[in-house]
């Protein structure tokens, strides 16, 4: 019997296990449903293969979420050294990996105004791995210049644990050179050609003369994510788990 093609959200899902391959604690916020899969599938992969445990802590999850203080312990946490990745987007990401959490225009005057920075400033500097994930690629998103900084991908004359270290969308896979403060481009996703990564990023980066096509998980892969994964995620992602069944019988 043939397996069924994997959706693109289920590749998204995948890259994500492969970005925290090595991690022991990862936290994901109350509104990311594909990070918390990425990490729910690397949870058990870990656990079939016989490798190290993955803790994880999905904000506002009952079940997947050891934390009994929600983000004040998060942050406690954080700053021990004890997550070892977390997730952050942004209305806004720029070529420096800046994000903006606030809103578009000339701050405080916005145009746009988004829920604010939150913990991002604080996640960002101490966090490890943190890696940047948003599933929109438009032009809108990825700017030349952030209007406002909620949180600075790189920090000049401080010692800084945290920082970017990829950037995953809905079209390709980044890496991030602190030192150089510049993206590069590791891979596009299953039809999705380099010329369109570049009409679709506001911002220069750097790419090989021939991109990759971002891995597709394997059957092994794809038999967790649409099994035990799936059935973890419902608990705390309902209408998202909904949507993936969905895409999947399309």
């Amino acid at each position: 019997m043939s397996v069924r093609p994997a959706t693109q959200r289920e590749i998204l899902i995948a890259t994500i296990a492969d970005l925290l391959s090595g991690v022991r604690t990862v936290a994901v916020g109350a509104s990311s449903p594909i990070p918390a899969a990425g990490a729910m599938l690397l949870r058990a992969r870990n656990e079939i293969r016989g490798r190290e445990r993955v803790r994880i802590v999905v904000l506002g999850s009952r079940e997947h979420n050891f934390f009994t203080n929600g983000a004040v312990e998060l942050f406690d946490c954080a700053a021990q050294g004890r997550i070892d990745a977390f997730f952050l987007g942004g209305g806004q990401i720029d070529g420096q990996a800046n994000i903006n959490l606030v809103g578009t225009g000339d701050y405080p005057v916005s145009t746009v105004r988004w829920p604010g920075s939150f913990g991002s400033a604080f996640l960002y500097y101490v966090v490890p791995r943190v890696i940047l994930f948003r599933e929109e690629h438009s032009p809108r998103v990825f700017v030349d210049k952030v209007d406002f900084v909620s949180a600075p991908g790189t920090s000049e004359g401080i010692v800084r644990n945290g920082g970017p270290h990829a950037l995953l969308t809905g079209m390709a896979l980044f890496g991030f050179d602190k030192t150089r403060k510049r993206f590069d481009l590791r891979s596009a996703h299953r039809g999705v050609s380099a010329v369109d990564v570049k009409a679709a990023t506001g911002f220069d980066y750097d790419a090989p003369a021939s991109v990759p096509m971002t891995a597709e998980p394997d059957a092994e892969t794809l038999a967790l994510l649409r099994g035990r994964v799936t059935g973890e995620l419902a608990e705390c992602y309902p209408q998202f788990v909904g949507a993936l069944e969905a895409e999947r019988a399309a």
